[in-house]
């Protein structure tokens, strides 16, 4: 589980105040452990279910799962074809893995699969591509399992726990079935803490970090993988057919550098920027304005049910921001 932030910082401060160690530290090797991870993986999977006729595109971000998942996919019998899964200590994540789901998806199409997965350096976050090369990330995968359990009186809480970024089209594909979402602030730690205070059982973020809490309370990207095999071979139904239900809505976000951070929604111009796109927008969408925790960057994201929309109003902000603040914008 993820430490209270006031345990955080009050580590934070015993360190400060701390000299540094004195000489390296060393580490013995203990490959069983990699070992006893995938049996416990491979136990999260019915005996009644057959993934061997599933063929799987992975890219590992030359990462934590670059040893384990092949293995786990021997031991589960499924055909899945290994991308960057040679680790050197310095490529971890280089052009490749869930920052660059694009290469997964474009091999997962070139090669016919059924299903294409990039897990993060650590192997916590999973991003998905289907078999024509469209990505899913971590919204997706929340459609998909909010559905099969609450199809099976599974879903607990009443809701799926979520952050400021998930898709509106989520929220609203959500509602249909009558299943809330309930949104924290960006970060796997805020998610698991509003479903441990709420009771809800699933939770996650768009970067792909998703928590099955019957499962584990971390997230964990082969969990996340295994349970989208699991939906599948349930259903009898492709991934693309069990997240067909959630259309996205168009969605840009603009980093603009700041030079301090005031509250944005006094700063001259944002506010009444900020005002005419939620006006505009009304239930059409949302905008989210916040600062970053580690950088000097101002994040801007509009989402709305017209690309135009979202164009003119993230200019608009953004413009707004660089106006008062004096700074030069990068977008991203």
């Amino acid at each position: 589980t993820k430490l209270a932030e006031s345990v955080e910082l009050e580590i934070e401060r015993r360190m400060a105040e701390t000299d540094p160690v004195n000489g390296l530290a060393s580490l013995e090797p203990t490959p069983q452990l990699g070992e006893r991870y995938v049996e416990h993986l491979a136990a999260l999977v019915p005996p009644r279910l057959d993934y061997s006729s599933y063929r799987l595109v992975v890219d590992c971000a030359n990462g934590a799962a670059s040893r384990v998942a092949p293995q786990l996919f021997a031991r589960l019998g499924i055909h899945a074809e290994v991308l960057h899964a040679a680790p050197d200590g310095r490529n971890v994540n280089r052009d490749c893995g869930s920052l660059y789901p694009e290469k997964v998806a474009r091999a997962t199409r070139a090669a016919g699969a059924d299903l294409g997965v990039a897990f993060d350096g650590d192997a916590d976050r999973a991003i998905f591509a289907l078999s024509d090369g469209r990505i899913a990330d971590g919204d997706f995968v929340l459609y998909a399992a909010a559905n099969y359990m609450e199809d099976r009186g599974a879903l607990r809480g009443g809701a799926v726990v979520g952050t400021l970024m998930s898709n509106f089209g989520l929220e609203l594909a959500l509602g249909r079935r009558g299943i809330g979402l309930k949104r924290t602030a960006v970060g796997d730690k805020y998610v698991l803490e509003e479903m441990l205070r709420s009771g809800s059982n699933l939770g996650g973020e768009p970067s792909g970090h998703i928590i099955f809490a019957d499962l584990s309370l971390a997230g964990d990207g082969l969990v996340t993988l295994l349970e989208m095999l699991r939906i599948m071979r349930e259903t009898g139904q492709g991934f693309a057919q069990i997240v067909s239900g959630l259309n996205p809505f168009p969605q840009r976000i603009r980093n603009v550098r700041v030079r301090e951070k005031p509250p944005l929604e006094a700063v001259p111009g944002v506010g009444s920027a900020l005002a005419a796109c939620r006006s505009e927008l009304g239930e059409r969408g949302r905008v989210v304005v916040r600062y970053s925790g580690t950088e000097p960057v101002a994040r801007v994201m509009v989402e709305a049910d017209s690309a135009e929309l979202v164009d003119r109003h993230v200019t608009r902000i953004a413009e707004a921001i660089v106006r008062a603040l004096g700074t030069e914008e990068s977008e991203t």
